[in-house]
């Protein structure tokens, strides 16, 4: 009895997560249809051209998406976003020495607030000149992009940790770099993962915009490429792989964030 009551009791369950999910669709399909219409039935041939309808983008994603060369490209742009978030890294123990010494902090901070208002997008001339137009080029981009964000998140957390936990362990007889491990790189992690997201982001945007000016392949070059024809289908694809593959890696770093990090909640938003 109670085996054959389990699918029952599961079923509902799944139909209601199901329809929780397709609900989210909701505005996106409605502003699709819109977008068809309008494309279709108000707009003359010219202006179709510039603004074709989802039906037509839709076919143009299939045609680069059989081709591989929406594959190869959004393989190139990963590729160089991975490798800057690498080098960019290094932010996080400089955080941490800023967040937990003053005097470090007090030798730092002017510097890094120095360049830290400068865009990444105004250091492309410099890169082109030092890097040339490659993988090193977009690289230096990404890395300006993915490394404030992360230093400041780092510090902040870090900076804002309870002082009782540190007095606390200090009371049990832990040393400064227990104190460093166990506890303040651990209070600081959840404040460390929203600066990995919104630096990945902020990469991922100057990404784009390094390769439209630098780079003989990715998803910037790509729409880059498609404006020089007139292919204003193929742009949106790029335009679009760019905002999904955004979010895959946004919904990626949240999954693993609830599941390394269960004592914060801050990855439930």
């Amino acid at each position: 009895m109670t085996t054959g009551a389990s699918p029952g009791v599961r079923a509902p369950g799944l139909a209601s997560k199901a329809f929780g999910k397709l609900r989210r669709l909701g505005l996106i399909t409605v502003l699709l249809c819109i977008w068809q219409y309008v494309s279709l039935f108000v707009l003359d041939a010219t202006s179709r051209t510039l603004l074709p309808p989802p039906t037509t983008i839709f076919t143009a994603a299939w045609e680069l998406i059989s081709s591989g060369e929406l594959y190869r490209h959004a393989r190139d742009s990963l590729k160089r976003e991975m490798v800057a978030f690498l080098w960019a890294s290094i932010s996080i123990p400089i955080g941490i020495a800023m967040g937990w010494s003053r005097v470090v902090d007090e030798q730092m901070d002017t510097i890094f607030e120095m360049l830290r208002p400068i865009p990444p997008l105004a250091w492309i001339p410099l890169s082109i000149l030092w890097f040339g137009v490659g993988d090193e080029q977009n690289q230096f981009i990404i890395f300006l992009g993915i490394f404030f964000p992360i230093l400041l998140n780092t510090i902040n957390g870090v900076k804002g940790i309870e002082p009782n936990l540190i007095r606390a362990a200090r009371c049990l007889g832990a040393g400064e770099i227990q104190i460093l491990w166990r506890v303040v790189v651990k209070a600081a992690l959840p404040q460390i993962v929203t600066g990995i997201r919104i630096g990945l982001g902020v990469g991922w945007m100057a990404l784009v915009a390094a390769e439209l000016v630098g780079a003989n392949s990715g998803l910037g070059f790509l729409i880059n490429d498609a404006r020089t024809v007139l292919r204003t289908d193929y742009i949106i694809v790029g335009m679009a792989s760019i905002g999904v593959i955004g979010l895959l890696l946004d919904q990626i770093i949240r999954v693993l964030s609830r599941r390394l990090l269960p004592w914060s909640r801050s990855m439930d938003r």
